[in-house]
């Protein structure tokens, strides 16, 4: 469409970052391909699948998860984290090509946390899943994964939309997306019913948190059983540990990325409106994806006014 170089930079947002597939499957149809992709924490991971030519098995295999199928992957380890991530990133095996970043079909890129030094890391040659691994590990919940002598956590700590990054790769017109617009407050709210849900998966979301904290001591973790249920109470009650901590993810992404955003703005700015999804439920796949196909349908002038004044 363009001559110059387009970055897609895909942000930080756990589950919610399901909508990258959306917004990359609307900038194709409207004939806008990225010759330079990065991404932190799961804008990493959808990167990584876009970049090595599989993000159709992985749109296929995130649209049909269900939530026991998200309950069986997070395999729960008191060790740097409550989840280990060896069956998650063993299933990602199979969607996401193992070869090295430097093999990719177009340049990419992803950013972690030097758990140590606190320095912001570009992995931008080696292995690719051990990036993408280190790159989506949210500190309290995925244990951090050792590369290079390092011991590297979730770049949304330090950079949740990478523009930086994406520059300094060469692009000269960059689409960054944005997942933390919406979400301040969000998990302190009472949950409001989905559609179509079933009495079994509401009792089933509750299990889930009862195992994500089951190798607490028990007053812990029973506090924090009772903390969920209040959830559907006056909501006069202290909220519980999973509660705070997403919250605190969530105040801390949105204002280091308005912060970083400041001072080096993108081109375009995508912000789908994910704010309802909660940080673990990366089986609402479908509702996302729709919700980054529709941002970028929505803002498609906008695009390409971008696009035309670049040329």
């Amino acid at each position: 469409m363009s001559a110059h170089r387009i970055g897609l930079v895909l942000g930080s947002g756990s589950a919610r970052g399901w909508a990258h597939i959306g917004v990359i499957r609307a900038l194709a149809d409207a004939g806008i391909t990225p010759d330079i992709i990065c991404g932190s924490s799961i804008g990493a991971l959808v990167g990584a699948a876009h970049a090595s030519g599989n993000l159709d098995v992985l749109e296929q295999w995130v649209r049909g998860l269900t939530f026991w199928d998200v309950v069986r992957l997070l395999d729960i380890k008191m060790q740097g984290g409550l989840i280990e991530g060896v069956t998650l990133m063993d299933s990602f095996r199979d969607k996401i090509s193992d070869i090295n970043i430097e093999q990719l079909g177009l340049p990419f890129a992803a950013v972690a946390t030097d758990l140590g030094s606190g320095h912001e890391i570009w992995l931008q040659q080696g292995p690719l899943l051990p990036a993408v691994r280190a790159a989506i590990a949210l500190p309290g919940l995925f244990s951090p994964t050792r590369i290079d002598e390092h011991w590297l956590v979730d770049g949304g700590l330090v950079n949740p939309v990478p523009i930086s990054l994406c520059r300094a790769m060469g692009a000269d017109l960059i689409i960054a997306v944005n997942l933390n617009s919406d979400i301040v407050g969000r998990h302190m709210a009472p949950k409001p019913k989905r559609k179509n849900a079933v009495p079994e998966e509401t009792e089933g979301r509750r299990d889930l948190f009862d195992q994500l904290l089951k190798q607490l001591n028990s007053g812990l973790r029973e506090r924090a059983i009772n903390a969920w249920r209040r959830e559907r109470g006056s909501g006069n009650e202290p909220p519980g540990m999973f509660e705070v901590l997403a919250s605190s993810i969530n105040i801390m992404q949105d204002r280091i990325t308005k912060s970083r955003m400041a001072g080096d703005p993108p081109d375009v700015l995508l912000s789908p409106q994910l704010g309802q999804l909660g940080l673990l439920e990366f089986d609402r796949a479908s509702e996302a994806i729709e919700e980054g196909m529709e941002c970028v349908k929505h803002q498609l002038p906008q695009l390409q006014q971008a696009l035309g004044k670049r040329r």
